[in-house]
């Protein structure tokens, strides 16, 4: 039996980072609470001790719950009766690490913003964190909690589109097509290696893209050709990544993730090719998946629809025609760790229609961002991965 078994009701959650000015932050909480299974009770919102205190009553934590260091509230919570069971993390990269290991020690299940990590070095360290806690570790690659993804990626694993050959995935958006203002949290910490990690696009958004595509078509990458630039003057970070990929078992595809691409705004779409039919997804149309057979005409699948199968039904809450779109997919991850940590409580097993991110997502996203710098700066040679 587990330190929470016997527990009931919502899980208790608390959060490191996520104050003030935290778009992220606000996100993981509506999601969390969407779906009733979480109660946020504790927090250390903020890196200084003022403006913690603050974001805490702004979101309503009691005083003595508000914590002014993540080691200290790590510590304070482990050996309440009442003490959290999980927590978030929604920090810059380089705090991923530090944080999660004070809580994965002490049997705290950790759900952790992505990328894992800033680096390689600190991944590995992540993992070997995790593999020794009996702790769950979940990786808020929220995308993949969209409806349609499910469906796209049930559609290829029955076969349906053939062998797969082609996989196009791309993330663009234009909002640092500029130097950010000084007061920019949100994008000087974003350009900044040392909170960063070796990443710019590539880490922010282009893990995002590589985990969904290897998500959805289920296929292992063999190597990648990156050629990383960063176009913005003063910029040490790469800001746009164009990469060729190899998948073992000689299906191909072509990334691409940009973050100075003018009039895009938030364009992540992927699209997948095999010998029978190909289907396009489109983030900024999530409700609708694409499906085309060859020599056929093209079929758009609705969320929720008869069309649709299990495992996009069963993460709708409303009826067709009603869109759902980026909080609920990001509550659907939430969702699902919910239950895996319920039935972590009595040491049952996860149900097996229960699919979250997890740390193998998170070491597999930080190994793409080392591959493209490392092939780009040999002038974008073909490295393994």
């Amino acid at each position: 039996m587990t330190r929470f078994a016997g527990r009931q009701g919502p899980i208790r959650l608390g959060m490191v980072g996520g104050g003030q000015g935290a778009m992220i932050g606000a996100v993981h909480r509506l999601a969390a609470r969407l779906d009733g299974h979480y109660e946020l009770v504790a927090g250390a919102l903020s890196s200084t001790a003022e403006k913690s205190r603050a974001s805490a009553r702004e979101v309503g934590l009691a005083p003595d719950r508000s914590y002014d260091d993540f080691k200290q509230m790590a510590i304070r919570e482990a050996r309440l009766k009442d003490g959290i069971e999980a927590v978030a993390i929604v920090t810059p990269n380089h705090m991923h690490l530090p944080v999660a290991r004070e809580f994965l020690k002490r049997g705290i299940h950790v759900i952790c913003d992505k990328p894992l990590t800033g680096t390689m070095s600190d991944a590995k360290k992540m993992q070997a964190a995790a593999e020794k806690s009996d702790a769950l570790f979940v990786l808020t690659h929220n995308y993949s909690g969209y409806p349609m993804v499910r469906e796209a990626r049930a559609l290829i694993a029955s076969g349906k589109l053939g062998d797969i050959r082609l996989v196009q995935v791309e993330y663009a958006q234009d909002w640092l097509a500029e130097a950010p203002a000084p007061d920019n949290k949100q994008a000087s910490w974003r350009t900044d290696p040392a909170r960063s990690g070796v990443g710019g696009a590539t880490g922010d958004i282009g893990t995002h893209a590589w985990q969904l595509a290897g998500f959805v078509t289920g296929l292992k990458p063999q190597a990648l050709a990156a050629d990383l630039q960063s176009f913005v003057p003063g910029r040490t970070l790469d800001d746009n990544a164009h990469v060729m990929l190899r998948f073992h078992g000689g299906a191909r595809g072509m990334l691409w993730c940009s973050q100075v691409a003018a009039g895009e705004e938030n364009g992540l779409r992927l699209r997948v090719y095999g010998s029978k039919a190909g289907l396009c997804w489109q983030q900024e149309n999530p409700n609708v998946l694409q499906m085309t057979p060859l020599g056929g005409p093209a079929t758009l699948l609705t969320r929720a629809s008869r069309a649709t199968g299990h495992e996009s039904r069963r993460l709708t809450r409303i009826a067709p025609g009603h869109p759902e779109g980026f909080f609920e997919a990001f509550g659907n991850i939430y969702a699902e760790a919910a239950q895996a940590i319920r039935a972590h409580r009595s040491g049952a097993p996860v149900p097996d229609d229960v699919t979250f991110p997890g740390i193998e997502d998170g070491i597999a996203g930080v190994a793409f961002v080392d591959a493209c710098v490392r092939s780009s700066n040999k002038n974008a040679a073909w490295v393994t991965l």
